[in-house]
């Protein structure tokens, strides 16, 4: 990788059949020099958020994340990463705010861990993300009996101790990322819809009709982008059809490359509709 900012912004196209995901690792991203440009890429108001963080690594992940979303964003509309506008809607998710012929109907999801940040890109397509770090956040298993359906605490309940933590991630990962993808938050009721493996690769999602939602409107993936993450991804599936996803690692301004990765678990879709995206299949 060179150790100078890129100046250019090489174009990616994406289409409503595409999703991109991007990784950044931002513990691996240490050059004080590239972190000091980056900054200048922020607005005013981001750059005063940036400074109300106490601790070091949440300055350092704050920063990153949005100079990441400002430098990717820049791969599909000829918008420098410094101009981009964003409003918020009214459950606070952001949103371009941009009126860029090629600006419109793009849209992102942003979800962060320690170590990872994760950005989902999509046009004309609703979409949620979420990643965790399996190994620095230790949950209680009482989390679940709060906030998970009655189906999913009897299943968790039954997997062994040691995997019980892996379970619970994969659960809550797979509900973040529907949550974000219906754009609402938690004004969703996480004990509303559940999740079910009929396999071990496979996953269905079950909504409550008082949700107003239906299952085969969505499709979902699961992946390690490392050893420690688990990163779950839910898309709306247009025309019925499932996106191709890529997956990329990025240092935003430096360099990026396309990942291959390991599907661990993916919608369970009738025969012929396919839901295994190009250049990802399960282990």
């Amino acid at each position: 990788m060179s150790d100078h900012p890129r100046s250019d912004h090489p174009r990616l196209a994406i289409s409503e059949q595409n999703i991109d995901i991007w990784l950044a690792f931002y513990h691996e991203i240490v050059d004080a020099r590239l972190l000091s440009n980056l900054l200048t890429l922020l607005s005013d108001a981001e750059r005063h958020q940036e400074k109300r963080f106490y601790f070091a690594d949440d300055r350092k992940r704050y920063l990153l994340t949005r100079a990441m979303v400002r430098t990717v964003l820049s791969h599909y509309a000829m918008v420098a990463p410094a101009n981009w506008v964003f409003s918020e809607s009214a459950y606070g998710r952001p949103e371009i705010a941009n009126r860029h012929d090629e600006a419109v109907g793009l849209s992102f999801n942003v979800s962060h861990t320690y170590g990872l940040i994760a950005l989902g890109v999509s046009r004309n397509r609703a979409l949620g993300i979420d990643v965790e770090n399996l190994l620095a956040r230790q949950v209680s298993i009482g989390i679940a009996d709060r906030f998970f359906s009655p189906i999913e605490v009897t299943e968790l309940a039954s997997v062994p101790c040691e995997h019980r933590q892996d379970r619970f991630f994969e659960y809550w990962t797979f509900k973040e990322s529907y949550i974000k993808a219906r754009g609402m938050g938690l004004s969703i009721p996480l004990d509303r819809f559940s999740f079910h493996y009929p396999h071990e690769y496979a996953v269905r999602i079950a909504i409550d009709p008082e949700l107003g939602d239906n299952e085969s409107r969505w499709c979902f993936w699961q992946f390690r982008p490392a050893s420690e993450y688990l990163l779950a991804i839910c898309a709306e599936r247009l025309d019925g059809e499932a996106p191709v996803l890529t997956v990329r690692k990025t240092v935003p301004t430096i360099a990026d490359e396309v990942l291959e990765v390991a599907l661990l678990k993916t919608s369970e879709v009738p025969l012929g509709d396919e839901c295994i995206p190009v250049g990802i299949a399960p282990t």
